[in-house]
C-alpha cells in the first residue's frame, strides 16, 4: 500500500506535463493574429483609420513615393490587408484576395515588418491582388492599427472609417462577404438642424 502512495507524486507530475504539452500545442498551432482575436475586442471598429504615412512599394524598393494610409482609398471604400512574405497564413488567404480583386474590390496591402525585396518576390510568385502596397518595415502601421500579427484585414468605408475587421486569414466565405457588405453600405448622413428639430405640422 505504501508503494502506491509513493507513486502519487509521480502520477501528478506526469499529468501536469501532459496538460502543459496540450496547451502548448493548442497555442503553437494558431497564428498570433488568430489567438489575439479570441482574447481582445475588435480594435478600431467604428473609428477612423489612423494617419500613418508609409512609403509605397515601387518595384522591389520602398518609395520614393509616400502615402497616408488614411487616404489610400482616395475617398472610396477599401479593404486594408496587413500581410508579410514570411507569413504562412498569408499564403493561405491569398487566393481569396485575388478573387476580391477580380470582383473589383479595392484592397490596399500593408507589408508588415517585411523586406521590400521579399514582398515583391511574394507578389510575383502568387500574384498581386492589391491596388497599392505600403511598406511598414518597422511595424509602425501595425501599432497604429492595433494588430497582433499577420494577416489582419480592415474594412474601411468611403468616409475613412473602419466598419469591420477580421483577424487571421480570410478563408471563410461568410466573413469575406461581411467585409464586402460593410464597405458597400452607404454612409449614414450627418444630422442637420432641419432634420434634428423638424416636427410634423400640427393643425
Amino acid at each position: 500500500m505504501n508503494r502506491w502512495f509513493a507513486l502519487i507524486p509521480l502520477v501528478a507530475l506526469v499529468a501536469l506535463v501532459v496538460f502543459a504539452a496540450v496547451r502548448l500545442g493548442d497555442f503553437s498551432g494558431r497564428s498570433l493574429a488568430q489567438r489575439g482575436s479570441e482574447y481582445r475586442p475588435e480594435a478600431l471598429v467604428g473609428q477612423p483609420v489612423p494617419e500613418t504615412v508609409l512609403p509605397m512599394l515601387t518595384g522591389s524598393t520602398a518609395g520614393p513615393g509616400v502615402l497616408d494610409l488614411k487616404t489610400a482609398g482616395v475617398g472610396k471604400p477599401m479593404l486594408i490587408n496587413v500581410f508579410a512574405s514570411w507569413c504562412a497564413p498569408c499564403r493561405i488567404e491569398h487566393p481569396q484576395l485575388m478573387a476580391l480583386q477580380e470582383r473589383g474590390v479595392a484592397v490596399v496591402g500593408v507589408a508588415w515588418k517585411d523586406d521590400p525585396v521579399a514582398t515583391r518576390a511574394f507578389l510575383d510568385e502568387l500574384g498581386d491582388p492589391y491596388s497599392m502596397v505600403l511598406v511598414d518595415r518597422d511595424g509602425r502601421a501595425g501599432l497604429d492599427l492595433g494588430i497582433t500579427g499577420a494577416p489582419e484585414t480592415f474594412a474601411v468605408d468611403a468616409m475613412g472609417r473602419v466598419v469591420a475587421k477580421v483577424s487571421g486569414p480570410l478563408t471563410d466565405a461568410a466573413e469575406i462577404e461581411r467585409l464586402v457588405a460593410a464597405i458597400q453600405a452607404p454612409p449614414r448622413p450627418l444630422p442637420t438642424a432641419t432634420t434634428r428639430w423638424a416636427r410634423p405640422d400640427r393643425r
